[in-house]
């Protein structure tokens, strides 16, 4: 901003005959007067944008309230505007218990891990769907007694063959299902285009295995529901062959830390355990 003083400021122009005094006199009386100040737009805009970035970021750090809807109820939570909804399903994830890795979170459409809570639109009052599954829903479509877990301990420290084992006996003497797939000994073969199906659980209730690889999961279907299961999700995969029909497998999926953790599926065609393995670890095979 430059201020410039008025014409009439300066004695400069006046008429010689008059005196000194008379022009200082002139001169005090107008230093009362206001002058003229121009003020540049280069500084008019200046100032807009240090405004303009101060409301910013005050607007980014800005904390709301919003209702998530989980399982039909309602849950009140509170974020900033600029938390990722990687790290809000982080945060759900220590309210609700549904781990991060197993969340969809549904604003007008899938909210993408790489968005903002203030880029997604939602705003103070928004309710957000959240669908997943807890470890302990996963486990509970095949859940454990405590006298399984009872054998599973002996089993664990035994070195006898799995299809012999009591807790797998009582699935295996029912004999293959009318329904199982063809299963081919000494045969690897990759996934098949359809869902790997005829095969039980532990409970000697059907299962389906789906494998979803462009999103990273594997559908774990009964005849009650389907979880959709991230590959990360499953800590390591175990087989063995099944004794006088080798031709098909025991297979465990390892979703927890214990034994108990483990869900069992049986009259897994042999053909097809590799091409299991390497899906669910990431060594995606296409054929």
């Amino acid at each position: 901003m430059e201020c410039i003083g008025s014409e009439s400021d300066s004695c400069e122009g006046k008429n010689l005959n008059n005196t000194e005094e008379n022009c200082t006199k002139d001169e005090s009386d107008k230093l009362t007067e206001p002058s003229e100040c121009k003020i540049y737009k280069k500084d008019i805009v200046e100032n807009i944008d240090d405004t303009n970035s101060l409301s910013n970021a005050t607007d980014s750090e800005e904390t709301i309230d919003m209702k998530v809807i989980y399982n039909k109820k309602k849950y009140d939570v509170s974020t900033k505007l600029n938390t990722t909804i990687s790290d809000f399903k982080k945060q759900l994830q220590g309210l609700l218990g549904v781990p991060d890795s197993m969340q969809k979170l549904m604003y007008k459409g899938l909210l993408q891990d790489n968005q903002t809570i203030s880029s997604s639109g939602i705003i103070k009052g928004s309710k957000i769907m959240l669908v997943g599954s807890t470890l302990n829903d996963v486990l509970a479509v095949s859940s454990v007694s405590k006298q399984d877990v009872v054998e599973m301990e002996k089993a664990s420290t035994s070195k006898e063959p799995l299809c012999k084992q009591k807790i797998h006996r009582k699935v295996l003497d029912k004999g293959i299902p009318e329904d199982a797939m063809p299963g081919i000994r000494n045969l690897k073969e990759g996934l098949p285009s359809t869902p790997l199906s005829g095969m039980l659980n532990k409970h000697g209730g059907k299962v389906r295995l789906t494998f979803k690889l462009e999103s990273d999961q594997l559908w774990l279907g009964t005849k009650e529901r389907t979880e959709k299961l991230p590959m990360g999700s499953i800590k390591s995969v175990m087989s063995e062959p099944i004794e006088d029909h080798e031709e098909y497998h025991i297979l465990g999926l390892q979703l927890g830390p214990t034994e108990a953790s483990r869900y069992w599926i049986y009259w897994v065609p042999a053909q097809f355990v590799d091409a299991i393995k390497d899906a669910v670890l990431g060594k995606w095979q296409y054929f």
